[in-house]
């Protein structure tokens, strides 16, 4: 009896160690499977951290990009690039626990849609940049090519007009200069010779000119002798920044057609040789001269 006795105790001492032996072998396998778990964790959790963080780095720097090309949204663009640069320093900061993680995720996520609606405005406004630079271009080369035409137009108007005005301008024709003696009878003899001469005899024609104005018209006479004196009147007028002395004024009513002038200039002590006669209109503008040659 006592032998079986101590058998059975025996026994029951080996299924207590057997069941103490398999729970530990449970407990350990549980341990080592919640530590791969564990190990696992950490290893995902690094990985996401790395790559939220690379991320955050190329977008950072994408918006470095935007920022140097596109003024409009400068201050749109520079206020997300903000969020994205305090995002990632709590990334980097953060222990790398799993709810932080989707936190911070979640919130990449968030500011990653921020920034493509920001690129996809960006590259509205750099297409409609184009098309309005084209469409300056454009106009500029309307413009440019509208100027040059003008400045052509310009230039044959002011050729039209100086054509106009040296068209306009009337023409001394004939200038001829006879010296006379006057008889008491009234009579005028033609002469050559200094001593018998007591007048001079001016003549020329004004040409027809039927786009001249018409109205008075005055043209100083002036007659030089031989000893570089002046004849007549001997008056003198500003031309600028000069003088003109004159022997006589001679006005006439211009109605664009032919006009036959003759005025006399009279002198008791003419002298032998050439004399030289200008004729000016009132601007001092030399018209015609001719010479003449007394004995």
């Amino acid at each position: 009896m006592e032998n079986k006795s101590n058998n059975s105790g025996f026994k029951a001492a080996i299924v207590i160690l057997s069941l103490l032996l398999l729970g530990s072998i449970g407990y350990i396998y549980k341990l080592t499977t919640d530590n791969k778990e564990a190990i696992n964790t950490i290893s995902t959790i690094t990985t996401e951290k790395e790559t939220l963080t690379g991320e955050l780095k190329a977008k950072i720097a994408e918006y470095d990009l935007m920022i140097a090309d596109n003024t409009a949204l400068k201050d749109e663009l520079q206020a997300e690039q903000t969020k994205m640069i305090e995002l990632l320093d709590q990334v980097e900061k953060s222990k790398g626990d799993v709810d932080s993680m989707a936190k911070y995720k979640a919130s990449y996520f968030k500011l990653k849609r921020e920034m493509d609606n920001l690129v996809a405005e960006n590259k509205l406004l750099k297409k409609e940049n184009v098309t309005l630079n084209s469409s300056l271009d454009s106009t500029k080369a309307v413009l440019d090519n509208a100027k040059k035409f003008n400045d052509t137009l310009l230039v044959q108007k002011e050729g039209l007009t100086k054509t106009i005005e040296k068209g306009s301008k009337l023409a001394i024709l004939n200038l001829k200069v006879l010296a006379v003696k006057e008889r008491s009878s009234g009579k005028q003899i033609e002469t050559d010779k200094a001593g018998r001469a007591d007048k001079l005899k001016v003549s020329f024609l004004i040409a027809e000119n039927q786009i001249a104005k018409t109205g008075n018209r005055e043209y100083y006479v002036q007659i030089i002798d031989s000893k570089n004196n002046i004849l007549g009147e001997k008056k003198t007028i500003p031309t600028g920044d000069k003088t003109l002395t004159y022997s006589f004024i001679s006005t006439i009513k211009y109605e664009n057609k032919t006009v036959q002038v003759n005025e006399e200039v009279a002198d008791k002590d003419f002298t032998a040789g050439t004399y030289f006669v200008n004729v000016f209109d009132n601007n001092s503008e030399l018209l015609s001269k001719t010479s003449f040659n007394l004995k």
